[in-house]
């Protein structure tokens, strides 16, 4: 017993260390997307930074990591105080920490056009997007928060009862559009919104992964036949499901199953051969975990 609880705590030891390191490298990458890419060229991709570069065109003194983390201070604390402590130590620390990064990283490097890009600010906000994506993707996967409009984005969703992912658009909008009165540059919240959009599929990329699964639902009288097929000759499993024909009224068993997209072919020949008349569902899948393909892991801290 107690060697048992030795390997459960040396288990979440080893977590919380991956964990944190994930959140240190998120940090460094997200600010080096930002300092590269974007507040040498005022691109403003909303959140509590995009403030900030509208903050330091006002005030050049100003860093923007710095304003963004006194933003983030009352933000994190309202949070806390409307939707309860959801906001961990960790969500803490990468602000503290990109605020130090992003900082650090323009004193060494500058903020004038370090890269070269000046006359070519659609490849800066398409990478600074892809940059800023992976370090917010690796913060998220260490189940931290990147706070600042997220969190804006919640607190209006408690009390207006809308969608966080429309409200989290509709806040960074204003942001964005922030920069354009600033500014007074119209492509200014082109490239913006260009940003937005890159981050969010890389973030959603991070987290979901390159997905080659897909999910089927088989209807055939012949199921028999194709269950066969599909444990024999592709070696993989599968769910009956009982249903019944809406206009028939006859009971049916329905096949659910997943396999990977280079099996779907295969599987789809084999279904046509033995019944050109079943009726086939094919779905992209967000996430598979289980036997057979990826571990289903405990997520706990």
């Amino acid at each position: 017993m107690k060697k048992l609880r030795t390997q459960i705590y040396g288990k979440k030891i080893t977590t919380i260390i991956f964990d944190y390191a994930m959140v240190v490298a998120g940090a460094f990458i997200l600010a080096a997307g930002y300092v590269l890419f974007i507040n040498p060229y005022n691109i403003v991709p909303g959140g509590v930074y995009g403030i900030g570069i509208v903050v330091h065109k006002l005030f050049p003194a100003m860093p923007v990591g710095t304003f963004g983390l006194i933003l983030n201070i009352p933000l994190t604390y309202l949070g806390i105080k409307i939707l309860g402590p959801r906001f961990g130590f960790k969500t803490v620390f990468g602000m503290i920490l990109s605020t130090i990064f992003m900082d650090s990283l323009t004193f060494f490097i500058g903020e004038n056009d370090p890269l070269k890009l000046q006359d070519d600010l659609l490849l800066s906000s398409i990478f600074g997007g892809i940059i800023i994506g992976l370090g917010l993707g690796l913060i998220f996967r260490s189940k931290a928060t990147s706070g600042g409009s997220d969190i804006v984005a919640m607190i209006l969703a408690k009390f207006t009862k809308l969608p966080v992912g429309q409200l989290l658009i509709t806040v960074d909008s204003v942001i964005v559009l922030l920069g354009l009165i600033v500014f007074k540059d119209w492509k200014i919240p082109l490239y913006s919104w260009i940003t937005i959009y890159v981050t969010g599929k890389v973030i959603d990329l991070m987290l979901d992964g390159i997905n080659y699964e897909r999910a089927l639902i088989i209807i055939s009288d012949k199921h028999e036949d194709i269950k066969e097929r599909i444990l024999d000759s592709l070696g993989r499993g599968g769910t009956y499901l009982s249903g019944e024909g809406m206009y028939s009224n006859k009971k049916k068993k329905i096949i659910f199953t997943v396999i990977t997209r280079r099996e779907l072919a295969t599987l789809k020949a084999m279904i046509q051969m033995i019944d050109p008349d079943a009726f086939l569902t094919v779905m992209n899948t967000a996430e598979i975990l289980g036997e057979g393909f990826k571990p289903l892991k405990d997520d706990e801290d």
